[in-house]
């Protein structure tokens, strides 16, 4: 499975590669008020690559974080719960005291 992985991710290199090659190209970006960049489509393309995970990633992080405090809130809670029920068991386990006294003095 692994050489499966590693030969997909080799293949997926080479033909991104081969697409860098070809689109050397310079090409114009222009913005507004009349500026504009030059540079090779391929150093554009990365750029709004990066750029677009690196949008995707901000994102996300609230999300994670929100997950990330929702499950230590339920790991303490469920610790909390375990703790409880152990102690309900070691009570259930101690033998209950006599009911009256000739119980106690064992006639």
């Amino acid at each position: 499975m692994k050489l499966i992985f590693r030969l997909a991710a080799l293949a997926l290199f080479i033909v991104f590669f081969d697409f860098a090659l070809k689109n050397t190209d310079e090409v114009v970006l222009h913005f507004f008020w009349g500026s504009q960049a030059r540079s090779p489509m391929i150093l554009l393309l990365l750029a709004f690559f990066v750029v677009g995970v690196a949008m995707g990633v901000l994102a996300m992080t609230s999300t994670v974080l929100r997950y990330r405090r929702e499950l230590s809130r339920i790991k303490k809670e469920t610790e909390q719960k375990k703790s409880n029920a152990d102690s309900v068991a070691r009570l259930r386990e101690q033998p209950s005291p006599p009911a009256n006294i000739i119980e106690q003095v064992g006639l």
